[in-house]
């Protein structure tokens, strides 16, 4: 499990960290996801900020009903001691309108010394593709 990967980070305990919550994230499980937080894990999220595993399974419960056939990949940037930075890419159609959409983002990462993320900070910009166009399928 990812929560038994705790800081201070290597490359090679880095590299699992962003894999497993690739993993996660991929499966669409907002139950899945947010065990990787602690209890009182903080949140930013483009312009929402939240507190807590509640908010994060709330969030990310809206998150998929609106992004279908979302398909995300993580690539570690950086670490160091309990932080590590990730770029990420994700596709996904829009519930509303159908339409295929790329989001390209940052992502910085806290940890606590049980290996569960205690603050997540994102930021992201969205551009529209055609669905020929998409690279994660």
């Amino acid at each position: 499990m990812s929560k038994d990967i705790r800081p201070p980070f290597t490359l090679e305990t880095a590299l699992a960290k962003v894999q497993f919550a690739e993993d996660a994230w991929n499966s669409r499980d907002p139950e899945r996801v947010a065990l990787g937080y602690t209890e009182d894990s903080n949140w930013r999220n483009r312009t929402e900020f939240f507190t807590g595993r509640e908010a994060i399974k709330a969030f990310l419960t809206r998150k998929w009903e609106k992004e279908l056939d979302y398909k995300l990949k993580k690539e570690l940037w950086c670490y160091t001691g309990n932080r590590i930075a990730v770029r990420f890419e994700y596709e996904y159609r829009d519930a509303d309108t159908g339409q295929w959409v790329r989001t390209h983002g940052n992502e910085l990462w806290e940890y606590a010394e049980d290996g569960l993320m205690k603050r997540r900070d994102m930021s992201a910009n969205d551009y529209p593709i055609q669905e020929i166009d998409r690279r994660y399928k």
